[in-house]
């Protein structure tokens, strides 16, 4: 079937509501994963994430590029060693092996699009090193400390 109905916020038909991760694989709190489109003759994969209230997805990297469009409520994301607050329809693009992580606001879900390759590597999680040289910025200790 080519089209499935929204059937509430965040939500839509035939679409199971999945976990972000395996517990314990990663760092996160509060996300649902849902895979709205996965078809090879596209190369592609068309994702919906959704942070509760104060939630967070896993600091990490990828070799591969992907694109965020941001659908639903407000937030922060961390692209590289920029913070950005960000709200519906905006677009964020996160360009190879560039740390990210995106955080949503104390009142209201964060939810959004991800398109990635169809085939794709794992994600990276910072080795302690890396992660005390990104805290070495004020602005991203307190973001990741938020």
């Amino acid at each position: 079937m080519s089209v499935r109905k929204r059937t509430g916020a965040g939500r839509w038909e035939r679409v199971d509501v999945l976990a972000y991760k395996e517990e314990g694989a990663a760092p996160f709190k509060a996300i649902s994963r849902q895979v709205l489109f996965d078809d090879p003759r596209l190369l592609c994969q068309l994702r919906y994430f959704e942070i509760a209230p104060g939630g967070y997805s896993t600091l990490e990297r990828h070799e591969h590029m992907h694109a965020v469009m941001i659908l639903r409520g407000r937030g922060r994301c961390l692209v590289g060693n920029e913070i950005h607050e960000v709200g519906p329809h905006d677009l964020v693009t996160i360009a190879p092996l560039t740390w990210h992580q995106f955080r949503a606001g104390t009142d209201e879900p964060l939810g959004f699009l991800c398109m990635v390759n169809n085939e794709r590597d794992r994600p990276q999680l910072p080795t302690e090193e890396q992660l005390a040289e990104l805290r070495r910025d004020p602005r991203i200790a307190a973001f990741l400390d938020s």
